[in-house]
C-alpha cells in the first residue's frame, strides 16, 4: 500500500509565498517522477511542476520563475515552493508520484489527497 500525504499552509495574499510538501510512504521499491498538479475552480487538472529522480525539472509556463520544485530521494518527499503568488494560482494542488511498489511489476501513478490553495488579491 502506497500513500502520498500532503502538508502545508493553504492561503496567502497576492505577492506572498506558500510551501507545499508531500511524503510518499508504504512498500516502495523506487520512485520515478514526482510533481504537483493543480485544478483551478471549474477547470481541469493540469501540471504545475514535475521533477525526475535525477533532478530534472519541468514547469508550466504560468509558474516559471515563481515556483520551485525539489525532492529528497532518501525521504521520498517532494516540495513545491511558491513565490510571487497570484490570485490565478488559486486551486486544489495534488501531489503526484510514479511509484514502483514492492511486489508489483512496474511503476504506477499515485496521488495525494489534494490541498486547497487560496490566493487573495
Amino acid at each position: 500500500q502506497v500513500q502520498l500525504v500532503e502538508s502545508g499552509r493553504g492561503s496567502a495574499q497576492a505577492g506572498g509565498s506558500l510551501r507545499l510538501s508531500c511524503a510518499a510512504s508504504g512498500n516502495i521499491f523506487s520512485i520515478n517522477d514526482m510533481g504537483w498538479y493543480r485544478q483551478p475552480p471549474g477547470e481541469q487538472r493540469d501540471l504545475a511542476a514535475v521533477i525526475s529522480r535525477d533532478g530534472t525539472t519541468n514547469y508550466a509556463d504560468s509558474v516559471k520563475g515563481r515556483f520551485t520544485i525539489s525532492r529528497d530521494n532518501a525521504k521520498n518527499t517532494v516540495t513545491l515552493q511558491m513565490n510571487s503568488l497570484k490570485p490565478e494560482d488559486t486551486g486544489v494542488y495534488y501531489c503526484y508520484a510514479q511509484v514502483w511498489a514492492v511486489g508489483y511489476a512496474a511503476h504506477d501513478d499515485y496521488w495525494g489527497q489534494g490541498t486547497l490553495v487560496t490566493v487573495s488579491s
